[in-house]
């Protein structure tokens, strides 16, 4: 799966390695072009290893030596392939390079692959993969010792994500009776129109998630949007406006007390219960239910 992500035109053009020369390459010599460090770093702090692991400015711009000439072929003097990934021989900077103590000798598109594997294998690699794993599904501040198992099971298993998942969904901690995490916008609004039963207007569903702050692949930064609840918490008065909107729009035709049972059943407190039994109309009671800690939270 590293390999390719980080080959893959979308990445190459995001992070600027499409545009990275070897300043002792061939092309570099003769375009007077440099390097892009940004890929490298990326692939260090966000894609395998995480920040604070170990690695210098020095592996950094190691790395990004190596992964120079990982471009992409030009349309106009390719139309049938371009677009696609290539490895350009003229555009790497030539030599052995070292990363993370290593050295890794100069065997074309191999040297970055090779690099590629060995973070994959790394074992700061399975803690970062363990930890964004637990913290995504689980909690903000999730349990050491289900980080611990999650992280050793990726290291037995080489990597394979599968066996990591199950590792995670038969953790007990994935099944605690509380609710910790806010879902982020996608999953509220997802959420909303499973509920209801409605197919949704993609024009309403974008505009929703740009107010509240998760537009459609646009996140802020490369890291992405937050896992972090704190993230959301300002955009609650925001959700209850597209609540109130959309149950206006569709309450009519449903019954709020089946689709409370329905979606979040036995999770539903007794305040939540008498809220939505006490409300005044069905478009009231359908906007508190979309509202309520249980249907805000997984």
């Amino acid at each position: 799966m590293l390999q390719a992500v980080e080959s893959h035109p979308a990445m190459l053009l995001y992070l600027n390695n499409a545009q990275s020369i070897g300043p002792n390459s061939v092309a570099g010599i003769n375009r007077d072009r440099g390097l892009n460090e940004n890929l490298a770093r990326e692939i260090l702090e966000l894609h395998t290893l995480g920040v604070r692991t170990g690695y210098s400015q020095a592996d950094v711009t190691n790395f990004a030596k190596v992964l120079t000439g990982w471009t992409i072929r030009q349309t106009a003097s390719d139309p049938d392939r371009g677009g696609e990934f290539v490895f350009l021989r003229r555009a790497h900077e030539p030599g052995a390079h070292t990363v993370i103590g290593r050295e890794y000798p100069d065997d074309g598109v191999e040297q970055g692959r090779t690099v590629l594997t060995d973070l994959a294998r790394d074992p700061a690699t399975a803690r970062h993969i363990a930890t964004k794993l637990a913290r995504h599904f689980v909690a903000d501040n999730p349990a050491p010792a289900l980080i611990d198992r999650l992280a050793k099971r990726f290291v037995e298993t080489d990597g394979d994500l599968k066996e990591v998942t199950q590792a995670l969904v038969s953790a007990p901690e994935a099944w605690e009776p509380k609710q910790t995490k806010i879902k982020r916008p996608a999953e509220w609004l997802v959420a909303a129109l499973r509920a209801t039963g409605q197919k949704g207007a993609v024009q309403r569903i974008v505009g929703g998630l740009n107010l509240l702050g998760e537009p459609l692949w646009r996140p802020p930064a490369p890291k992405g949007f937050s896992d972090d609840n704190a993230a959301w918490l300002d955009g609650l008065a925001q959700r209850l406006d597209i609540a109130n909107t959309f149950a206006q729009r569709v309450a009519e035709q449903l019954d709020p007390q089946a689709i409370t049972e329905t979606t979040i059943g036995p999770l539903a407190s007794a305040e939540t219960r008498e809220a939505i039994g006490r409300a005044e109309s069905k478009p009231q009671a359908v906007a508190l239910l979309l509202m309520a800690p249980e249907f805000l939270r997984r």
